[in-house]
């Protein structure tokens, strides 16, 4: 089922909405999202990069965007729904690249579902379990659970506060803004169910260890809400990681770093 490139599938946590870009053949890359994005809130620069030499598909979990459920209230939930998604779409092996929230759900899909994920694509994420190191902008909890987020509170979360990084920002909410026909926003209800799910996740950082498959992670140096150390730690501790870290660069470092990103990320993959 189809409306306005709009796609959707039957699972056992709802139908789930989904996009698809670029060729079909070889592995399918499946983009996991961020707290309260949906499936629309990829930028679409970096979306037509990475399709530009594969087929991406990127999809709302349950509750989020144009997908029906409930939000699960744990990350192992969102593994489930995200692996559900994907059987329903009879892949029998993908590539997966999670950002932030979507980050932790890859990591989960990954250890319950070994022989699905080919390679893994960690951005601007976390093991979880870290006490030490760099810590999130004291700031970021009430900016990132506000009813609303103004452009300033985007700007804030997702980029440096220079030139440079102002001025990635605001291209970037340019062209999310030039979207039309885009999925329902997450809802209060929806989002503070990501809360409880992000604040409960035991993490998975005990089972680094486990993930034998490539894993390339990423983050930007100055990252406000996860710092690059939590990028570090998994590389570190995953046995065939690569880490790279981009500077004057903040949490949507692969919104504004979109070419060198994309071709890092093709590279890997292929």
């Amino acid at each position: 089922m189809s409306q306005n490139g709009l796609h959707f599938t039957d699972t056992r946590f709802g139908r789930l909405a989904y996009r698809v870009d670029g060729q079909r053949g070889g592995v399918p890359l499946v983009l996991l999202q961020r707290f309260r994005g949906t499936l629309d809130d990829w930028d679409p620069a970096f979306v037509s990069a990475l399709a530009a030499h594969r087929q991406v598909i990127r999809f709302d979990n349950a509750g989020i965007g144009g997908s029906s459920g409930q939000v699960p209230d744990s990350i192992e939930g969102m593994a489930e729904v995200a692996a559900a998604f994907i059987d329903a779409l009879e892949l029998t092996k993908v590539d997966l690249l999670g950002w932030s929230l979507g980050g932790t759900v890859a990591q989960q899909v990954a250890l319950d579902r070994p022989q699905l994920v080919r390679r893994l694509v960690i951005a601007g994420s976390s093991p979880g379990g870290i006490t030490d190191g760099p810590q999130a902008h004291p700031r970021v909890p009430e900016v990132m659970t506000r009813p609303v987020n103004s452009d300033e509170d985007f700007l804030f979360l997702f980029f440096t506060e220079t030139d440079t990084g102002r001025a990635a920002g605001k291209a970037s909410l340019a062209r999310l803004g030039a979207l039309h026909d885009r999925v329902p926003d997450v809802t209060k209800e929806s989002f503070l169910r990501q809360v409880k799910a992000l604040t409960q996740w035991k993490g998975t950082r005990a089972r680094l260890g486990e993930l034998k498959l490539p894993v390339l992670v990423a983050n930007g140096t100055s990252d406000v809400m996860l710092p690059a150390y939590r990028s570090y730690v998994i590389s570190q501790e995953a046995p065939n990681a690569k880490l790279i870290l981009y500077p004057d660069a903040g949490h949507g470092f692969l919104f504004q770093e979109i070419e060198d990103f994309a071709g890092q990320v093709t590279r890997f993959l292929e």
